[in-house]
């Protein structure tokens, strides 16, 4: 019997989703990582190839408001990157989870996205 690879699983599900989410100037991706210690969100115009926004439990605003990566850090990343796609002119974005399932940490942080302004 074979053991599951959970890294590997979620490389294959990235790769999936990656066929069907691309992000646009109009419409550009939200893409979201974990790791143990800490939460990352990025907002990505595939098209040219770059990061409009990001927003991270290592930032420096938002390193006291947080510790560790648990699902109350998602929610204040989450609203930290809405409220700079909003100042930076984006309302709409693509959401990618990255492989990982919609639960616990990836759905606060789209949820508090979405509370703060950004349709997805």
């Amino acid at each position: 019997m074979s053991t599951v690879d959970r890294k590997k699983e979620r490389q294959r599900r990235k790769v999936r989703i990656k066929y069907k989410i691309r992000g646009t100037a109009e419409r550009p991706r939200l893409c979201v990582y974990k790791s143990l210690k800490h939460i990352y969100a990025q907002i990505i115009d595939d098209e040219s190839g770059r990061t409009i926004v990001s927003a991270s439990t290592l930032d420096l605003d938002l390193r006291d408001k947080v510790k560790g990566s648990n699902i109350t850090s998602a929610k204040v990343v989450g609203e930290a990157i809405a409220k700079k796609a909003l100042e930076k002119g984006i309302e709409k974005v693509v959401f990618d989870r990255n492989g990982y399932i919609y639960h616990g940490k990836v759905k606060a942080l789209a949820d508090s996205a979405r509370a703060a302004g950004l349709k997805f």
